[in-house]
């Protein structure tokens, strides 16, 4: 008997699964079957058919049936009799705010079709296992909605998939649009609740059902995939209702190793080896981001550098507030001097913000600054610029031994309080940057030779808050 209920439930879960994908054939699961948990051991068995519990399903069967004397309730059950993810959107999409379609929200939709399939495949084998009859079956009577009794004879009620997927699909869109969560929950509570009423199931299974959503979407919780998917539908929601705030609108940014893809990114605010000792808030992924309008004009300087034997090496460019805070912080607490040696040794601790080498605004939150050098294809090794990035002193500035405006070497180091200076070699390497990017409508900062900024950038006045990870 064992043997043959096992190939029943591995017969039942094909079929299952395939009827639930056959609804969206381009349909991305977060996880397979056996990833999921197994409700068989997670709920409680079915009421027996004997005790108060089922004498609890019985008499809510009763009141299902008294429902249907209400003809606008009775019309929403038939509604949420439908089993397609459209059908269930278009119920959802009234307390959420907003008309959820492939097409006017492709990744809310995507979420919803890809979570729910992911969810409803926990419903099959406690489906095949209990094999509980359903309420129309046990009394003999007929459903309300009759054209389902054909599919719905021979299938276990418990637990409920409609009620699952109904409160599974309220939870997720809550996440969405958490200031609608009260209206979508009580629409999504009405969803299980209207299979009681058609009387294609118990009380019970569709109490169990809501637990069950909410145990599958606490494991979606998990996949990295899911919340990279969640997050592209909030995005979407706020920007659809006018939500966002443009400082969290990245639609206008690229990746710069999709946009210059042969610049060598070597991103140290990611790292440990920067002026404040740690990873900086805000870089989630050692990559870098621009405005398209920037990006292009630094492919167009990374072209003509290429022709002379040079790539480009990036060390940072759209930088979040968040990071410049984080810079605030660290620049208010003196006794933290890690990195002092190594690029601010002659710089008092205490005059970092009277010096403006920390400050509480960056051109680099606005999305079209850039911080870099070069790389020497011949020595494949980086160009020698007489001075570490993010040195902060005279020697870091454009005109420090030479006149940057007509390129001539001075040789004067007088600003140098160490007396530190550089060669007139380096001093031309800095040029060869410098005029370059000039060339391509960039602007160069007048106390960093790493630093330049698009002179016609496309948010003068915006200062970006997203984080720094990677575009798709």
């Amino acid at each position: 008997m064992k043997r043959i209920l096992t190939k029943l439930i591995a017969v039942v879960m094909v079929c299952g699964s395939l009827h639930g994908l056959a609804q969206n054939d381009s349909v991305t699961l977060y996880f397979d079957t056996k990833e999921l948990p197994n409700l068989i051991y997670c709920l409680p068995a079915p009421p027996d058919t004997i005790g108060e519990d089922f004498a609890h399903d019985i008499m809510r069967y009763m009141w299902g049936k008294t429902q249907r004397n209400d003809a606008a309730r009775t019309a929403i059950a038939v509604r949420d009799a439908v089993w397609s993810f459209d059908a269930l959107m278009d119920e959802l999409s009234v307390p959420f705010g907003l008309k959820i379609s492939k097409e006017g929200t492709p990744e809310i939709y995507k979420l919803v079709v890809n979570s729910l399939s992911t969810i409803d495949q926990m419903r099959v084998e406690p489906k095949a296992y209990y094999m509980r009859k359903r309420p129309f079956v046990r009394f003999q009577e007929h459903m309300y909605t009759v054209y389902e009794e054909a599919d719905l004879r021979n299938e276990g009620s418990y637990p409920s998939g409609h009620s699952q997927r109904g409160y599974a699909g309220a939870l997720l869109l809550s996440e969405v649009n958490p200031d609608n969560a009260n209206a979508i929950m009580a629409r999504g509570y009405m969803y299980g609740e209207s299979r009681v009423i058609v009387g294609a199931h118990w009380q019970s299974d569709v109490d169990a059902s809501r637990l069950g959503g909410s145990i599958g979407l606490a494991r979606l919780h998990t996949s990295p995939e899911f919340l990279a998917q969640l997050a592209k539908a909030q995005d979407e929601f706020k920007r659809l209702t006018g939500k966002m705030s443009p400082a969290d609108d990245a639609s206008q940014f690229v990746n710069l190793a999709d946009a210059v893809p042969l610049a060598i990114l070597e991103i140290r605010y990611h790292s440990t080896y920067n002026f404040v000792g740690t990873r900086i808030d805000g870089y989630q992924e050692p990559v870098a981001l621009m405005t398209r309008r920037a990006a292009d004009s630094l492919r167009a300087v990374s072209e003509d550098l290429l022709k002379m034997g040079y790539r480009l090496k990036i060390y940072d460019a759209y930088r979040p507030q968040c990071a410049v805070d984080h810079f605030m912080r660290w620049a208010a607490d003196i006794t933290d001097t890690l990195m002092k040696p190594y690029f601010y040794p002659d710089v008092p601790r205490d005059k970092l913000f009277e010096l403006e080498y920390i400050m509480e605004k960056s051109g680099h939150t606005r999305g079209s600054t850039v911080d870099l050098t070069l790389f020497d294809m011949r020595t494949e090794k980086e160009v020698d610029m007489g001075g570490t990035f993010d040195w902060f002193g005279s020697e870091s500035h454009p005109d420090f031994c030479g006149n940057p405006n007509t390129g001539q070497y001075t040789g004067d180091n007088s600003s140098s309080p160490a007396g530190r200076s550089i060669t007139k070699e380096q001093f031309d390497n800095r040029m060869i940057l410098r005029d370059a990017m000039l060339r391509h409508g960039f602007k160069p900062l007048g106390s960093e030779w790493w630093h330049f900024t698009l002179k016609d950038e496309p948010f003068p006045n915006t200062y970006f808050t997203f984080p720094v990870k990677t575009l798709e």
